[in-house]
């Protein structure tokens, strides 16, 4: 009977013992588990904030840029016609102007040059030896005349006595011819005395100085240049009262409300600009950007020193106004602009955010946020401008794609919205 008391009291012992040590391991476990948790969460990196867009559908314009000046479409340089002393221009550019009326400026001939010792000496000798030429023009017409008279009054008696008989018709037609010769020799001596006349003149001419017609209140002062054109004055090189000489650019003149663009781009971009494309003036100073259409694309290309001191070869492309005067009635002749023309339209495309893409190898691809971690995806693109590019697979519409994604975004990394 004791020994079975006893036994009952090593089986009590055991049972208490178990139940101490199985507490004691669940102690242990749930702090061991809890310090788990704790370093799981201290490690865990938390989320990358991230810039998200989304893939949608819309147009998508492809264009190439430039920057460029406007310029007036007829500019009129208005020139000297006459060497001599112009007056002052009292213009200022933006004043009107009406073509055909208005004097932009007057021009008094110039004076003869001054004659040193030996010129004047050799026009003086011309003056004496004209003068004496036309002495001789006159006596030599003077006995023309008396010969022509004397053959008029032996054709007169020469046909009084053809009609008695007396002589023969022979001897009569050569009285007529004679009476021929001898006009025609006065006519040959009027026209050396005006030839005589006329170098006389001219000999004196040589011989006029400077301010020898000063006095001569008779003769006008000066040649009036017109406006060919209305419009505006847009440049006046030097208005100061000068001599000018024949040709010299004195005042520019246009209008100012039919302007156009130059436009500047890269020659591989200019291939791919048409006659007729789509065009709009932005960055001007003005407010919205306006339409405008290529007109023209010039032949011939230049060279351009850029910013970076790099040779590029560009062309300059014409623009046409299209949008309603008022819209930019502030521009000017020569005032910078920047345009955007429009080589390509693609309608209605799936597009994602350009800034989302980013070059894999030789591919294109985005990271895709999937269940708030970063899923990376190749891309194939049809098209692309500043903003968008046109996808044409690896992405769905409604998709959300991480834009920008920096070092820290990888594949299956956690992402969150930058607030």
């Amino acid at each position: 009977m004791l020994d079975k008391l006893k036994e009952l009291s090593k089986l009590k012992e055991l049972d208490k013992l178990k139940e101490n040590i199985t507490r004691r391991h669940l102690v242990i476990g749930g702090v061991a588990l809890a310090l788990i948790l704790v370093l799981f969460f201290l490690m865990r990196s938390p989320p990358v904030s991230a810039d998200f867009g989304a893939v949608d559908k819309g147009d998508l314009a492809i264009a190439v840029a430039g920057e460029g000046k406007t310029r007036v479409r007829e500019i009129y340089t208005v020139s000297a016609p006459i060497a001599g002393r112009m007056e002052r221009i009292r213009f200022e550019p933006g004043d009107p102007v009406t073509a055909e009326e208005t004097v932009l400026a007057r021009i008094e001939p110039a004076d003869p040059l001054f004659l040193d010792v030996r010129s004047a000496t050799q026009a003086k000798a011309d003056v004496d030896a004209a003068t004496a030429s036309v002495a001789l023009s006159r006596a030599k017409l003077s006995r023309a005349e008396a010969e022509r008279a004397f053959a008029r009054s032996e054709l007169k008696r020469a046909e009084e006595l053809f009609q008695k008989g007396n002589i023969s018709s022979r001897a009569l037609e050569k009285a007529q011819l004679e009476e021929r010769m001898q006009g025609a020799e006065v006519d040959t001596a009027r026209s050396d005395l005006g030839v005589a006349l006329a170098s006389l003149e001219a000999a004196r001419a040589r011989l006029i100085q400077p301010n020898d017609n000063k006095g001569n209140t008779g003769q006008t002062c000066c040649l009036a240049v017109r406006s060919p054109v209305s419009g505006q004055v847009l440049r006046v090189p030097d208005k100061s009262e000068r001599v000018v000489a024949v040709g010299e650019a004195l005042i520019e003149v246009g209008d100012p409300t039919d302007l156009e663009a130059v436009i500047d781009i890269l020659s591989t971009d200019a291939v791919k600009v048409r006659p007729g494309d789509k065009a709009f003036i932005e960055q001007w100073g003005g407010g919205d950007p306006f339409a405008a259409v290529v007109s023209r694309v010039e032949p011939a290309g230049f060279t351009k020193i850029s910013a970076l001191g790099i040779e590029e070869q560009r062309v300059n492309v014409i623009l046409a106004f299209t949008a309603p005067g008022d819209r930019w009635a502030r521009l000017g002749d020569h005032y910078r602009v920047e345009a955007r023309i429009i080589i390509r339209e693609v309608k209605n495309t799936l597009r994602a955010p350009i800034s989302a893409l980013f070059r894999r190898g030789d591919q294109w691809a985005v990271f895709v946020v999937k269940r708030g971690r970063a899923r990376e995806r190749l891309v194939e693109i049809a098209a692309r401008n500043d903003t968008h590019a046109a996808i044409k697979s690896g992405l769905e519409m409604g998709e959300t794609v991480i834009l920008h994604p920096g070092e820290k975004v990888r594949d299956g990394v956690r992402v969150r919205r930058r607030e």
